[in-house]
């Protein structure tokens, strides 16, 4: 049966003041699963308007009374994990464990708003001068919103929510068109807490609610998750009205692999970072550099491992590669792949054309290209496709050069055995967030999730203390008593 999304405006679900509507499709069974609305300027003023109404009373209820809220909203998605893991699959495409992971890791961001009552303390100091006392008090600020993307329907919008609304702010959602169906699951269960009418929101729609978003006066601040092209315009439209703004964009993520490597461990690591969720994560590795004599049992590892991947339906248990997010992404990724051979690379294992028996959804097959130099497109270029880019190096400074030669600066890693290699990668890359042998380099909720260059555009990341200092202000308050 065909879901009929809506808005969640005021604590009640709502139409659209538009009669347009988008169809949500499995991406592996070409099946419709909902229609969602195409949320308008109004919509959006409709969601601000609740969530300042409710401001006052929410900033004024006791943060352990805030924080209790939570406790009820981590017991609920614990109930519902599955069903939410369901929903994942279906709308995005995933495998099962991996959208078990991306359920994990937003209770992991409900697990810090808990910790919030200590962290958003402020601080005295007494006798400033004769007599004088001076305090920093941290103070919520009003509404907040996100803009979230596709990739992780599910985690991304908890990076937020949460620590958000505990800070005393509140707050409105505007996710991803393509995999809306998450969100509605979430606010079902937040609509179960009995928070105050107006503390959270959802507006669907595309563009024309993400511009509202960005430019309504009332908004004090936005988070972003997409693209770096996007990413740079939100940050420049919501600076030019006056915002906060943390905008993290894309990537391209090398991993430089030492001889000295231990070769099965760092493969294994390869094949989770470049194929898990088919590369359509902002920490999905894509380009391995491969140092000295590391270079041909790294390539043939690979493509032994990579071949040997199933490429399926994510509910199929046995899957362990599901699809890209549409039809059109599928087309992008394998013209980027085609382009790469154009530019003189060579196909070691080809994801073009792939078939699944039984299915006719947007399948793109492990691809491994070999020979690849930093100025074809493959090495430069965000692919966000399970495409894996194959590069050689003489020794580890000129790995660490081809790393920072990248515009991006989202991740990378590194695989060794030498201390001082490591010490070195971490001190002279240039990249938020930096793996020593670990493939996927990912912020547990406690700490900042990093980004530089045209990967993060703004002052202060998602989740950890960035988080509270991005969602609460300080009032300076100098005391003299006679």
């Amino acid at each position: 049966m065909v879901q009929q999304l809506k808005h969640y405006i005021g604590g009640e679900w709502v139409e659209s003041t538009s009669p347009a509507t988008t169809s949500v499709i499995n991406p592996a069974t070409c099946e419709t699963l909902a229609t969602v609305p195409e949320g308008t300027r109004e919509d959006v003023d409709k969601a601000v308007k609740a969530a300042q109404a409710a401001f006052d009373e929410w900033r004024s209820t006791p943060v352990l009374s805030r924080a209790q809220y939570m406790y009820r909203f981590k017991a609920l998605l614990e109930d519902r994990f599955e069903d939410l893991t369901r929903i994942v699959v279906e709308e995005n495409g995933k495998t099962r464990d991996e959208a078990r992971g991306e359920v994990r890791r937003g209770i992991e961001s409900v697990d810090f708003a808990l910790q919030l009552p200590s962290l958003i303390r402020g601080y005295t100091l007494e006798d400033v001068s004769s007599g004088i006392d001076e305090t920093a008090e941290r103070q919520p600020l009003g509404v907040f919103a996100a803009i979230t993307p596709f990739n992780f329907p599910m985690m991304v919008p908890l990076w937020f929510l949460p620590t958000a609304i505990t800070c005393g702010n509140t707050y409105i959602v505007k996710p991803s068109p393509q995999t809306p169906i998450s969100m509605q699951l979430l606010y079902e269960l937040l609509d179960e807490l009995g928070l105050p009418e107006g503390v959270v929101n959802l507006v669907h729609g595309g563009k024309e609610a993400s511009m509202a978003v960005m430019e309504h006066p009332d908004i004090v601040g936005v988070s972003f998750v997409g693209s770096s092209p996007v990413a740079k315009l939100v940050y420049e439209t919501c600076a030019k009205h006056g915002k906060r703004v943390q905008a993290q964009g894309g990537a391209k993520n090398y991993i430089v692999v030492m001889p000295d490597a231990d070769m099965g461990a760092s493969v294994a690591n390869i094949m989770g970072s470049a194929y898990g969720c088919a590369g359509q994560r902002c920490l999905a590795g894509s380009v391995v550099v491969a140092v000295g004599d590391a270079y041909e049992p790294l390539r043939n590892e690979l493509v032994r491992r990579a071949s040997g991947l199933r490429v399926g339906y994510g509910l199929d248990e046995t899957t362990q590669m599901g699809t890209v997010i549409s039809a059109s992404a599928r087309e992008r990724i394998e013209k980027m792949i085609t382009q790469g051979v154009a530019d003189g690379a060579q196909v070691a294992l080809d994801g073009r054309n792939k078939k699944v028996e039984g299915f006719e959804g947007s399948f793109v097959g492990p691809t491994i290209l070999d020979g690849v130099t930093a100025d074809m497109s493959v090495a430069k270029d965000e692919i966000f496709g399970p495409v894996l880019a194959i590069m050689r190096a003489d020794s580890f400074d000129d790995a660490v050069k081809l790393v920072n030669s990248s515009r991006y600066g989202n991740a990378a890693s590194l695989f060794t055995a030498s201390g001082k290699h490591a010490r070195e990668f971490k001190y002279r890359v240039n990249a938020g967030n930096i793996g020593i042998n670990v493939g996927v380099a990912a912020a547990t909720a406690s700490f900042p999730f990093g980004g530089k260059k045209d990967s993060f555009f703004g002052d202060l990341h998602g989740q950890g203390p960035d988080a509270v200092d991005f969602f609460m202000d300080r009032k300076i308050v100098i005391e003299r008593w006679l």
